[in-house]
Protein backbone atom coordinates (compact mmCIF):
# COMPACT_ATOMS: atom_id res chain seq x y z
CA UNK A 1 0.00 0.00 0.00
CA UNK A 2 1.30 3.30 -1.14
CA UNK A 3 1.69 5.02 2.65
CA UNK A 4 0.70 8.64 1.24
CA UNK A 5 -2.82 7.16 1.62
CA UNK A 6 -2.14 6.39 4.97
CA UNK A 7 -1.17 10.16 5.74
CA UNK A 8 -4.02 10.84 3.68
CA UNK A 9 -6.70 8.90 6.17
CA UNK A 10 -4.79 9.53 9.30
CA UNK A 11 -5.18 13.51 8.98
CA UNK A 12 -8.55 13.35 7.43
CA UNK A 13 -9.39 11.31 10.34
CA UNK A 14 -8.05 13.79 12.39
CA UNK A 15 -9.58 16.66 10.86
CA UNK A 16 -13.26 15.30 10.33
CA UNK A 17 -13.61 12.96 13.22
CA UNK A 18 -11.26 13.86 16.34
CA UNK A 19 -12.17 17.81 16.03
CA UNK A 20 -16.10 16.70 16.66
CA UNK A 21 -14.71 15.13 19.72
CA UNK A 22 -12.50 17.95 20.89
CA UNK A 23 -15.68 20.23 20.48
CA UNK A 24 -18.20 17.83 22.05
CA UNK A 25 -15.61 17.80 25.32
CA UNK A 26 -14.92 21.25 25.28
CA UNK A 27 -19.04 21.41 26.28
CA UNK A 28 -18.34 19.58 29.22
CA UNK A 29 -16.76 22.48 30.57
CA UNK A 30 -18.48 25.21 32.47
CA UNK A 31 -20.58 27.40 30.30
CA UNK A 32 -18.78 30.37 31.56
CA UNK A 33 -15.34 28.79 30.72
CA UNK A 34 -16.82 28.01 27.33
CA UNK A 35 -17.57 31.44 26.59
CA UNK A 36 -14.08 32.83 27.74
CA UNK A 37 -11.88 30.67 25.63
CA UNK A 38 -14.12 30.33 22.34
CA UNK A 39 -13.94 33.92 21.18
CA UNK A 40 -9.46 33.25 21.36
CA UNK A 41 -10.10 29.62 19.55
CA UNK A 42 -11.90 31.43 16.46
CA UNK A 43 -9.10 34.52 16.32
CA UNK A 44 -6.14 31.94 16.09
CA UNK A 45 -8.14 29.84 13.61
CA UNK A 46 -8.61 32.90 11.24
CA UNK A 47 -4.58 33.10 11.70
CA UNK A 48 -4.01 29.81 10.96
CA UNK A 49 -6.59 29.86 7.63
CA UNK A 50 -5.09 32.54 5.97
CA UNK A 51 -1.27 31.59 7.15
CA UNK A 52 -1.71 28.10 5.54
CA UNK A 53 -3.63 30.00 2.44
CA UNK A 54 -1.25 32.90 1.42
CA UNK A 55 2.31 30.79 2.76
CA UNK A 56 1.68 27.55 1.91
CA UNK A 57 -1.08 26.61 -0.71
CA UNK A 58 -1.11 29.26 -2.94
CA UNK A 59 2.87 29.48 -3.44
CA UNK A 60 2.85 26.01 -4.07
CA UNK A 61 -0.61 26.34 -6.45
CA UNK A 62 1.97 29.07 -8.19
CA UNK A 63 5.12 27.15 -8.41
CA UNK A 64 3.53 24.29 -9.53
CA UNK A 65 5.73 23.26 -12.76
CA UNK A 66 4.14 24.64 -16.17
CA UNK A 67 0.76 26.01 -14.11
CA UNK A 68 -0.75 29.32 -15.66
CA UNK A 69 -0.25 31.85 -13.09
CA UNK A 70 -3.38 33.80 -14.38
CA UNK A 71 -5.28 30.33 -13.85
CA UNK A 72 -4.82 29.73 -10.68
CA UNK A 73 -5.48 33.32 -9.71
CA UNK A 74 -9.04 33.01 -11.06
CA UNK A 75 -9.36 29.73 -9.71
CA UNK A 76 -8.92 31.64 -6.51
CA UNK A 77 -11.68 34.19 -7.37
CA UNK A 78 -14.09 31.98 -8.70
CA UNK A 79 -13.87 29.82 -5.30
CA UNK A 80 -14.64 32.61 -3.48
CA UNK A 81 -17.84 33.67 -5.29
CA UNK A 82 -19.18 29.81 -5.41
CA UNK A 83 -18.23 29.96 -1.80
CA UNK A 84 -20.51 32.80 -1.15
CA UNK A 85 -23.24 31.36 -3.71
CA UNK A 86 -23.20 28.24 -1.74
CA UNK A 87 -23.83 30.36 1.71
CA UNK A 88 -26.59 32.00 0.47
CA UNK A 89 -28.18 28.93 -0.75
CA UNK A 90 -27.61 27.77 2.72
CA UNK A 91 -25.46 24.87 1.99
CA UNK A 92 -21.66 25.98 2.78
CA UNK A 93 -22.53 28.50 5.98
CA UNK A 94 -22.09 26.65 9.46
CA UNK A 95 -24.77 28.41 10.90
CA UNK A 96 -27.73 28.31 9.04
CA UNK A 97 -29.84 30.65 10.31
CA UNK A 98 -29.66 34.53 8.89
CA UNK A 99 -29.55 36.34 12.45
CA UNK A 100 -27.30 33.27 14.24
CA UNK A 101 -23.60 33.52 15.49
CA UNK A 102 -21.74 30.71 14.45
CA UNK A 103 -19.44 30.50 17.03
CA UNK A 104 -22.02 31.27 20.24
CA UNK A 105 -25.92 30.76 20.49
CA UNK A 106 -28.71 29.51 18.76
CA UNK A 107 -31.81 31.73 18.25
CA UNK A 108 -34.77 31.43 20.11
CA UNK A 109 -37.05 30.55 16.95
CA UNK A 110 -39.97 28.39 16.80
CA UNK A 111 -39.16 24.11 17.33
CA UNK A 112 -40.54 23.35 13.52
CA UNK A 113 -37.44 25.79 12.37
CA UNK A 114 -35.19 24.22 15.16
CA UNK A 115 -35.32 20.89 13.89
CA UNK A 116 -34.88 21.87 10.25
CA UNK A 117 -31.83 23.63 11.14
CA UNK A 118 -30.75 20.66 12.72
CA UNK A 119 -30.92 18.31 9.67
CA UNK A 120 -29.91 21.28 7.18
CA UNK A 121 -26.94 21.47 9.27
CA UNK A 122 -25.49 17.92 9.66
CA UNK A 123 -25.88 17.94 4.96
CA UNK A 124 -24.14 21.28 5.24
CA UNK A 125 -21.59 19.54 7.49
CA UNK A 126 -21.41 16.22 5.37
CA UNK A 127 -20.80 18.29 2.05
CA UNK A 128 -17.99 20.70 4.21
CA UNK A 129 -16.37 17.87 5.44
CA UNK A 130 -16.44 15.95 1.77
CA UNK A 131 -14.78 18.91 0.81
CA UNK A 132 -12.21 19.29 3.59
CA UNK A 133 -11.02 15.69 2.50
CA UNK A 134 -10.52 16.37 -1.00
CA UNK A 135 -8.47 19.36 -0.10
CA UNK A 136 -6.32 17.35 2.78
CA UNK A 137 -5.82 14.99 -0.10
CA UNK A 138 -4.63 17.15 -2.77
CA UNK A 139 -2.07 19.05 -0.26
CA UNK A 140 -0.67 15.28 0.53
CA UNK A 141 -0.41 14.34 -3.25
CA UNK A 142 1.68 18.04 -3.49
CA UNK A 143 3.68 17.68 -0.75
CA UNK A 144 3.62 15.64 2.84
CA UNK A 145 4.83 18.75 4.49
CA UNK A 146 1.60 20.79 2.52
CA UNK A 147 -0.49 18.16 3.78
CA UNK A 148 0.42 18.61 7.78
CA UNK A 149 0.10 22.07 7.66
CA UNK A 150 -3.47 22.12 5.70
CA UNK A 151 -4.70 19.61 8.20
CA UNK A 152 -3.69 21.72 10.77
CA UNK A 153 -5.93 24.71 9.50
CA UNK A 154 -9.08 22.42 8.34
CA UNK A 155 -8.25 21.07 12.57
CA UNK A 156 -8.12 24.87 13.74
CA UNK A 157 -11.20 26.21 11.76
CA UNK A 158 -13.35 22.39 12.45
CA UNK A 159 -13.23 22.72 16.54
CA UNK A 160 -14.92 26.08 17.08
CA UNK A 161 -16.95 25.21 13.93
CA UNK A 162 -18.33 21.63 15.60
CA UNK A 163 -18.85 23.46 18.87
CA UNK A 164 -21.57 25.78 16.91
CA UNK A 165 -22.91 23.29 15.18
CA UNK A 166 -23.48 20.77 18.42
CA UNK A 167 -24.94 23.43 20.04
CA UNK A 168 -27.81 23.96 17.26
CA UNK A 169 -28.14 20.01 16.98
CA UNK A 170 -29.11 20.19 20.75
CA UNK A 171 -31.10 22.84 19.77
CA UNK A 172 -32.76 21.52 17.82
CA UNK A 173 -34.09 18.16 19.88
CA UNK A 174 -30.79 16.02 19.48
CA UNK A 175 -29.34 14.54 22.37
CA UNK A 176 -26.50 15.04 23.24
CA UNK A 177 -25.58 11.28 22.37
CA UNK A 178 -27.28 11.40 19.29
CA UNK A 179 -26.08 14.71 18.12
CA UNK A 180 -22.33 13.23 19.17
CA UNK A 181 -23.11 10.00 16.98
CA UNK A 182 -24.71 12.49 13.58
CA UNK A 183 -21.42 14.87 14.13
CA UNK A 184 -18.75 12.08 13.88
CA UNK A 185 -20.68 10.03 10.76
CA UNK A 186 -20.48 13.41 8.97
CA UNK A 187 -17.06 13.87 9.61
CA UNK A 188 -16.21 10.89 8.28
CA UNK A 189 -16.80 11.84 5.03
CA UNK A 190 -13.88 13.94 5.17
CA UNK A 191 -11.92 10.53 5.06
CA UNK A 192 -14.31 9.77 2.04
CA UNK A 193 -13.39 12.74 0.45
CA UNK A 194 -9.49 12.43 1.02
CA UNK A 195 -9.56 8.62 -0.50
CA UNK A 196 -11.99 9.63 -3.33
CA UNK A 197 -9.43 12.24 -4.36
CA UNK A 198 -5.83 9.95 -4.29
CA UNK A 199 -7.10 7.28 -6.40
CA UNK A 200 -9.15 10.58 -8.87
CA UNK A 201 -5.98 12.97 -8.23
CA UNK A 202 -3.32 10.74 -8.21
CA UNK A 203 -4.45 9.99 -12.03
CA UNK A 204 -5.33 13.91 -13.05
CA UNK A 205 -1.85 15.77 -11.51
CA UNK A 206 -2.46 18.78 -13.50
CA UNK A 207 -5.24 19.47 -11.55
CA UNK A 208 -3.82 19.49 -8.25
CA UNK A 209 -2.71 23.20 -8.18
CA UNK A 210 -6.35 24.15 -9.14
CA UNK A 211 -7.74 22.35 -6.21
CA UNK A 212 -5.23 24.07 -4.09
CA UNK A 213 -6.46 27.33 -5.27
CA UNK A 214 -9.62 26.11 -4.46
CA UNK A 215 -8.67 25.34 -1.04
CA UNK A 216 -7.03 28.55 -0.95
CA UNK A 217 -10.38 30.21 -1.37
CA UNK A 218 -12.28 28.52 1.20
CA UNK A 219 -10.03 29.24 3.73
CA UNK A 220 -10.17 32.68 3.14
CA UNK A 221 -13.87 32.84 2.53
CA UNK A 222 -13.65 31.05 5.84
CA UNK A 223 -11.84 32.89 7.45
CA UNK A 224 -13.22 36.54 6.07
CA UNK A 225 -16.68 35.75 5.79
CA UNK A 226 -17.53 33.26 8.71
CA UNK A 227 -14.92 34.13 11.91
CA UNK A 228 -13.95 37.63 11.39
CA UNK A 229 -17.72 39.27 11.44
CA UNK A 230 -17.87 37.50 14.94
CA UNK A 231 -15.05 39.04 16.29
CA UNK A 232 -16.16 42.95 15.78
CA UNK A 233 -19.00 42.25 18.07
CA UNK A 234 -16.11 42.76 20.66
CA UNK A 235 -14.81 46.27 20.19
CA UNK A 236 -13.17 47.42 22.80
CA UNK A 237 -9.57 48.14 23.09
CA UNK A 238 -8.16 45.09 24.72
CA UNK A 239 -10.53 42.66 23.02
CA UNK A 240 -9.27 44.02 19.34
CA UNK A 241 -5.35 43.52 20.62
CA UNK A 242 -5.81 40.22 21.83
CA UNK A 243 -7.39 39.26 18.69
CA UNK A 244 -4.87 40.81 16.56
CA UNK A 245 -2.33 38.67 18.58
CA UNK A 246 -3.90 35.56 18.50
CA UNK A 247 -4.59 35.91 14.65
CA UNK A 248 -0.78 36.75 14.26
CA UNK A 249 -0.37 33.50 16.31
CA UNK A 250 -2.23 31.79 14.10
CA UNK A 251 -0.55 32.71 11.35
CA UNK A 252 3.03 32.77 13.00
CA UNK A 253 2.11 28.62 14.08
CA UNK A 254 1.92 27.98 10.05
CA UNK A 255 4.96 29.71 9.05
CA UNK A 256 7.03 28.36 11.65
CA UNK A 257 5.28 24.52 10.55
CA UNK A 258 6.19 25.27 6.96
CA UNK A 259 9.69 26.34 7.73
CA UNK A 260 10.69 23.87 9.92
CA UNK A 261 9.18 21.11 7.82
CA UNK A 262 11.01 22.10 4.53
Amino acid sequence: MDPLILWIIVFTAIGGVLSVFAAAAFLLVPEATRTRLLSPMVSFAIGALLGASFLALLPHAFETPGVDVHRVALTVLCGILVFFLLEKMVVWRHCHTHDCDVHGGVPDVDRARHAATGNLILIGDGIHNMVDGVLIAAAFLTDIHLGIITSIAVIAHEIPQELGDFAILLHSGFSRSRALLYNALTGLTTIIGGVVAYFSLSLAEQLVPYVLAVAASSFIYIAVADLIPGLHKRPEFSATVQQIALIVLGVAVIFLAHSTLH
